[in-house]
């Protein structure tokens, strides 16, 4: 039922192969349930389904551009790409152009994250000197002070799922993660080995962003978002995938 999702919203887009496309950037950075590439394309997942959702309601095929999270930025900046979805402003306060955002759209939770067996419950602090797993470019804010001062040290890896996948070889014993990359792991895991979410590390709301370009239909596409918020398609979307419903949260996470 989750691949038929975005098999029929991929397929409802075929109608606009002519026309001006809506072209979204994908972080390669990303995991299931965000997104599953095949190929270097996107094939499923609640990002894709939302994104896909949103063009062919606003009337655009949707195109996808997988890039490298340090891509991200200038392709934004250059016209490469006209949006970006699951972000926070805080993320990209340094980029320049002229953009316009979303209403939030998403909740985040980051977690550190142990190997089976490990403590119920840390402070990252208290950990002695050693390597966490974390994703090639992402940045952590509570654990920077850490990782500044090489108390910790970064062990990146390509994308969340590959972070995850060295935890339980035990590469290391600990990583970050947030919480639906973490159960779409564990799922796959028998109890014996699944990973133990051991501290919360951040809680944001997220949301996209987008070019204020005159060739973009910039107020349509933020009011067609506002609207999948408000109607429950997005937490539809999120529970589809996740079986919870939790979409955001209001209160309980920093604007």
């Amino acid at each position: 039922m989750r691949s038929a999702m975005g098999a029929l919203l991929l397929l409802g887009t075929g109608c606009f192969a002519d026309e001006v496309p809506l072209r979204f950037a994908v972080t390669d950075g990303w995991a299931m349930p965000m997104v599953q590439i095949d190929r270097g394309r996107p094939t499923q997942g609640i990002l894709t389904d939302v994104m896909t959702s949103l063009a062919t309601q606003v009337g655009m095929p949707a195109q996808f551009h997988v890039l490298a999270r340090a891509r991200l930025d200038s392709a934004m900046e250059q016209g490469e790409i006209d949006m970006r979805c699951y972000v926070s402003p805080d993320w990209v306060k340094d980029i320049e152009g002229d953009y316009l955002w979303s209403v939030p759209l998403f909740f985040q939770r980051d977690v550190l994250v142990g190997s089976p067996g490990a403590a119920a419950a840390i402070t990252p602090s208290a950990l002695t000197q050693q390597s966490i797993g974390t994703v090639l470019s992402y940045s952590y804010p509570t654990l920077q002070p850490l990782f500044d001062s090489g108390h910790l040290r970064r062990d990146d890896a390509r994308s969340q799922d590959q972070v995850l996948a060295k935890l339980l070889a035990r590469r290391y014993r600990y990583a970050v993660s947030n919480q639906w990359a973490l159960d779409w792991f564990n799922q796959r895991h028998s109890a014996d080995r699944q990973l133990r979410q051991v501290a919360v590390l951040q809680e944001q709301q997220l949301s996209c962003y987008v070019r204020n370009d005159p060739k973009i239909p910039a107020q349509r596409i933020l009011r067609t978002l506002s609207n999948m918020k408000r109607s429950g398609e997005i937490d539809a979307i999120i529970q589809l995938y996740t079986g919870r419903n939790e979409g955001l949260r209001d209160g309980d996470a920093s604007p």
